[in-house]
């Protein structure tokens, strides 16, 4: 009994730090050949690089909306060095910092985004981004809080370390789902770490008002009938119906 309580003890205390650091691998691993580096040539010639992420097979990517102003020309770089053909805007939001770009494309790999109404205050995060164009640099942290602006709109306060370059990173939950994509910092001598990011509800929203779909996630699929494609289900179904008639009409 005595060495299944120290045992047990041994996994409270050294178990979990280590369950933290595997999924931020995992996660890197699963999701990093989804995110590119945005590059974009502006209207006045100059040129500026953030972060997005696959969306869709297709080619569907999201990123903020201030990456994409006043964009001449729109290109993305995967971490494997491949570069797109153009990146056209399809869709941008008006109360957050969110746009989605399309290239042209088929089987890429691609993140899963889930609603963001479960996020709490002092969980785990990953976020992937190209910070200084230093390509899929990993950074972990935590949802500082969730902060309500006068006009309504959520923001998440993240404490994973954002730089020139990072906006549009997307922020992923320990399942490597993702919760929030990132737009700022408050910047100052003093301020550290205070960066924000858009929760995925408004992302899912402007894809929803693009008139475009999301793959499924796991949850989602799990969530289906597992019986609506069987055969044997459906035949069963139906004589049990067959069934009912016979008994109500006698």
């Amino acid at each position: 009994m005595r060495n299944a309580l120290l045992a047990l003890l041994f996994l409270v205390l050294f178990g979990l730090p280590a369950r933290a650091q595997n999924d931020h691998v995992r996660i890197a691993e699963q999701n990093a050949p989804a995110i590119v580096a945005v590059n974009v040539i502006k209207a006045d010639g100059s040129t500026f690089t953030g972060t997005g992420f696959v969306l869709t097979p297709d080619g569907l990517v999201a990123t903020t909306r201030h990456v994409t102003k006043d964009a001449l020309y729109i290109n993305l770089t995967f971490n494997t060095g491949a570069v797109s053909g153009e990146a056209v805007p399809v869709a941008q939001a008006g109360n957050v910092d969110l746009a989605l770009l399309q290239i042209h494309a088929k089987n890429l790999p691609h993140v899963t985004v889930v609603p963001s109404d479960n996020v709490l205050p002092g969980q785990t995060i990953t976020v992937i981004g190209n910070p200084r164009r230093l390509q899929n640099t990993i950074s972990s942290g935590l949802i500082s809080q969730i902060r309500k602006k006068a006009d309504g709109v959520l923001w998440h306060q993240i404490s994973a370390p954002i730089s020139p370059s990072s906006s549009g990173s997307p922020v992923f939950d320990h399942n490597g789902n993702v919760i929030s994509v990132v737009f700022g910092s408050y910047k100052g001598e003093g301020n550290q770490n205070l960066n924000f990011s858009v929760p995925s509800n408004y992302l899912i929203q402007l894809v929803k008002a693009a008139g475009l779909t999301l793959p499924p996630s796991a949850e989602e699929e799990a969530a289906k009938p597992a019986q609506a494609d069987n055969p044997v289900w459906a035949h069963l179904k139906k004589s049990w119906s067959i069934l009912m008639r016979l008994i109500h009409a006698k």
